[in-house]
């Protein structure tokens, strides 16, 4: 794993948690591979407590995301580093909500969720753009969870 920001140290709380211990640190697409590395803890956290315990696990990556990306973006003086992906595992936690445990509602979500992280609408790209710091790491890809969320609720209407 090779360490790309000054600042930092690869073994810093901030810098594991931001990085997904290490996800965001592989070549190309680090947010895709925030997302996939997020999907097997999704899937441990419903099969053990059902959406609720992946609510709360959703919101407390969301707060401790917070906190360590807010320490990597100071420390390292970029404003929304690439291999900060702790975004992407909140965000596609929070798609995950409305998935079954099956690998195909598994996928769809992770579909939707990277659709509409790198697609950014409104507000999405709105929040990516003028919300800074650690904060605005975390909010954009909350919101295309939401996308994501809502989009997959309906295909699970639908479907049943």
């Amino acid at each position: 794993m090779s360490y790309r920001r000054a600042g930092i140290t690869v073994w810093h709380p901030a810098s594991l948690v931001s990085t997904w211990f290490g996800a965001g640190l592989l070549p190309k697409g680090p947010g895709t591979w925030g997302s996939a590395a997020a999907l097997p803890f999704a899937w441990i956290i419903m099969d053990a407590g059902g959406p609720v315990s992946l609510l709360a696990a959703t919101l407390a990556c969301f707060a401790v995301g917070w906190w360590a990306s807010s320490v990597y973006v100071r420390r390292t003086g970029a404003e929304d580093p690439s291999e900060v992906v702790i975004d992407e595992v909140a965000g596609q936690w929070l798609v995950l909500l409305a998935a079954p445990l099956d690998p195909l509602s598994y996928l769809m979500g992770f579909a939707l969720f990277r659709a509409f992280d790198i697609w950014k609408p409104w507000p999405v790209g709105w929040a990516d753009r003028r919300i800074g710091g650690g904060l605005g790491i975390m909010v954009d890809d909350i919101l295309a969870g939401f996308y994501g969320l809502g989009l997959l609720v309906l295909f699970n209407h639908l479907r049943s």
